[in-house]
């Protein structure tokens, strides 16, 4: 079932204008909503995608339903979008929520981190990941990440301050509101090139290379299904034909990858 929203946050930064949201379990959600600016199908990219994400198992934050209720909006009168001067009313119903990390008014969430503080992070291994998911699903955005601070352990170690990193913003799979699938050397990359340099073969994409090459279809059903009637409305076949495509390309995303090194600068320098 949906989470309500209870209070506004804030707003945040990007073209969607999502609002920080906190719902009713307590915890708060980076909502991008319906009749946002980019198109009502990057909720749908983002929905499917957490489907996909978490079978694979790959770092990105916890996805709800997020009902906003005219009372809300009412009460709530900053929560709305704009396009050029004019204020456009948020549509109430069913938004899609993305979970912030810990309490917003005291976790310190970055969009970057300086060198020597990304050799801290430690999963840094969800960036080859994430590409794994980029390249087959055809984001057509750069990667988008956050880091926060957390008590990690390292090979047993007593847990000790670091950062963990957790993959953002994924409207833009399936080439955002086009729902098709160019192809670019450097599409789905992350702008640090720090985080690949572990890559010396098509093997540093393991085990998520062969979990998408034998991706389970009933998963592709279940993203489907989790997707509200309201946001696809006259799109079922698109939706249908995108999802029969992206299953089609399992097998090329090795080829993705590989190609990214004939992009303008090689992400993976230590590949021979």
């Amino acid at each position: 079932m949906p989470l309500t929203a209870v209070r506004h946050i804030r707003r945040m930064r990007g073209g969607a204008q999502a609002h920080l949201l906190e719902a009713d379990d307590g915890h708060s959600y980076v909502v991008k909503f319906r009749n946002n600016p980019q198109h009502r199908r990057v909720l749908v990219n983002e929905l499917i995608s957490s489907t996909l994400l978490e079978y694979l198992q790959i770092s990105a934050p916890e996805t709800r339903l997020i009902e906003v209720t005219p009372a809300f909006l009412g009460a709530n009168p900053e929560v709305a979008l704009t396009l050029g001067t004019a204020r456009i009313p948020v549509a109430p119903g069913w938004h899609f929520g993305s979970r912030f990390p810990g309490d917003p008014s005291r976790a310190a969430v970055y969009d970057f981190l300086p060198d020597a503080l990304l050799e801290r992070v430690a999963n840094l291994e969800a960036f080859r990941a994430i590409l794994v998911f980029d390249k087959w699903a055809a984001n057509a955005d750069g990667r988008q990440c956050i880091f926060y601070r957390a008590m990690v352990r390292r090979g047993g170690a007593e847990g000790c301050p670091g950062f963990v990193a957790r993959m953002i913003d994924h409207g833009f799979v399936f080439n955002g509101p086009n729902w098709d699938f160019p192809e670019s050397p450097i599409q789905g990359l992350y702008c640090r090139r720090q985080v690949y340099e572990p890559v010396r073969s098509l093997d540093e994409f393991q085990p998520w290379l062969d979990q998408v090459l034998h991706f389970p279809e009933e998963v592709m059903d279940q993203a489907w299904k989790g997707i509200p009637p309201a946001w696809i409305e006259g799109e079922e076949d698109a939706l249908q034909e995108v999802l029969e495509r992206l299953y089609e390309r399992r097998k090329r995303v090795p080829d993705l990858i590989a190609a990214a090194r004939q992009g303008r600068a090689n992400p993976f320098p230590n590949w021979r």
